[in-house]
């Protein structure tokens, strides 16, 4: 987790369930118009988003921004496709990354950070089925054990 991590304004929660997270990057959005007053209004959704490297820059795809109600013309597109800000070496690193069979880029969470939105971005493989599955299994089994633990405090 990046240091200084501010208010989280959305997640995908399906990153971690669909990929193995092996590094993330920080990366700043370039935003236009009423963008960042609906980012703040928390109405962002990441669930269908992924980043793509295209001559040599970022851009993140299907981020939806819902319109902000009191921008009438100044109003953007929901689904446009944003640039991130990296630096030249981190984005070098990703066009290594994800050359490899495999890996893609996806984005984990949106927050902003000294007011600035910020995404995290991470590079991930794909989870085979069986993976997924496994996983569901190690979590089903911590709750049932946190709920044992829990339940035998409140007998004591």
């Amino acid at each position: 987790m990046p240091k200084g991590e501010g208010k989280v304004v959305s997640q995908n929660k399906k990153a971690n369930h669909d990929y193995f997270i092996e590094e993330t990057y920080e990366a700043g959005l370039v935003l236009q118009g009423t963008e960042i007053k609906s980012i703040r209004a928390g109405k962002v959704n990441l669930k269908d988003a992924f980043a793509k490297i295209e001559r040599g820059e970022v851009f993140l795809h299907n981020m939806h921004v819902s319109p902000y109600e009191q921008g009438n013309r100044y109003n953007h597109d929901p689904l446009r496709t944003r640039k991130l800000l990296l630096h030249r070496k981190q984005i070098s690193k990703l066009i290594g990354a994800t050359k490899e069979e495999g890996y893609s880029l996806v984005p984990i969470k949106l927050y902003l950070k000294n007011g600035f939105a910020k995404v995290l971005i991470g590079i991930g493989k794909g989870k085979k089925k069986y993976d997924k599955r496994d996983d569901l299994k190690k979590k089903d089994a911590k709750r049932e054990i946190e709920r044992a633990f829990r339940d035998r405090q409140k007998q004591i």
